[in-house]
């Protein structure tokens, strides 16, 4: 998490993360759900908007953007790197 999501963390940048067996391949947007449940301390509505992550928020999948993955129907590999930035500041 950068450009201040990592506020919405406990001001945690990193997080190395072991999910849970489930029986189809995690993907982008079950990531989220775990995300939100699992690791996000306060103001959800900054980080989450509907399934998704809210605009001004970029996903980079191992350095590159999600949109050239597939974006929530990306299926994670084991050691994927998922980075969210924030490009929102306030005034």
């Amino acid at each position: 998490f950068r450009g201040g999501a990592e506020l919405l963390f406990d001001g945690v940048k990193k997080h190395q993360v072991t999910l849970p067996c489930q029986p189809e391949p995690w993907d982008i947007r079950n990531l989220l759900k775990w995300i939100t449940q699992n690791l996000l301390k306060e103001r959800p509505e900054l980080f989450i908007q509907g399934e998704s992550v809210r605009p001004g928020i970029l996903v980079l999948i191992n350095d590159a953007d999600w949109e050239l993955m597939g974006e929530l129907d990306y299926k994670l590999q084991d050691q994927d790197n998922v980075l969210f930035i924030s490009t929102l500041h306030g005034g």
